[in-house]
């Protein structure tokens, strides 16, 4: 028997790397798993297939988190399906790079439809089935506490998610349900392979590989399975005391 038996989980932005980890660790823990994927079909129906193989109960259901009522159907969709959800893991997320002087309205709409408003809705449609032990894991960054050049928008889309949970724990612990964040930090996905070199101040002269030698403790980007575990623990009984927190998972990130 895992920590998650008989635990029903919805992992939005789970067709591929972080989501896809979490929702692979959570169905290994014991949890009945809906994928959520935006556009990826075929990796999430993939993904459904392989954790199906394995003896897991995993469906995958597509939704644009950014538009508050398909994130209400993927939640309707979850419980109609395995009739109750305990834990949300909200992970859906777009980057952005790019200097003050270049950032649109639409660019800023684009980034806070996802990562800021689509969390919080994600929250509010959850929060209508969890009961008391349910768990909820919004997705932050390093980024929201750290200097990191031409990345304000991103930043601050995040930092939103620092203080909302912060602010939820109060309100939701009142029925039993405990709400945190992850903030990872440089992780071994295909989103790094984009825009990993865009951490790096354009002055610098060093490589990728370079600097995350330089300015990480440990070295070296996060694979995706250890942010899974951390979200693992969160969602577990292990984690029944802490709410409200914003947890780092980023290598000493400094």
């Amino acid at each position: 028997m895992g920590k998650l038996s008989g635990k029903v989980a919805l992992v939005t932005g789970a067709g591929r790397g972080i989501g896809k980890a979490v929702a692979t660790r959570l169905a290994e823990d014991g949890a009945k798993v809906a994928i959520n994927y935006r556009s990826s079909a075929a990796d999430a129906e993939k993904l459904v297939a392989e954790l199906r193989e394995r003896g897991a109960e995993a469906v995958a259901f597509q939704a644009d988190v950014s538009d508050p009522a398909q994130t209400g159907r993927l939640v309707d969709q979850t419980v109609s399906e395995f009739g109750t959800l305990d834990i949300l893991v909200s992970n859906a997320g777009i980057e952005h790079f790019g200097p003050l002087e270049s950032i649109t309205p639409e660019d800023f709409d684009r980034v806070f439809s996802v990562n800021t408003r689509g969390q919080l809705f994600a929250v509010q449609q959850a929060a209508r089935h969890l009961g008391a032990g349910g768990r909820i894991v919004l997705t932050s960054s390093v980024s929201a506490t750290r200097s990191v050049f031409h990345h304000t928008l991103y930043a601050a889309s995040k930092g939103a998610i620092n203080s909302m949970v912060l602010n939820l724990a109060a309100e939701l612990g009142q029925r039993g349900i405990t709400i945190n964040a992850i903030a990872p930090g440089g992780t071994v996905t295909d989103m790094a392979d984009t825009h990993g070199i865009s951490y790096k101040h354009p002055l610098l002269n060093a490589s990728l590989s370079e600097w995350e030698k330089m300015h990480g403790a440990l070295g070296r980007l996060a694979r995706p399975e250890e942010i899974a575990a951390v979200t693992a623990f969160l969602v577990s009984d292990d984690a029944s005391y802490i709410t409200g927190r914003t947890i780092e998972a980023d290598g000493g990130f400094f």
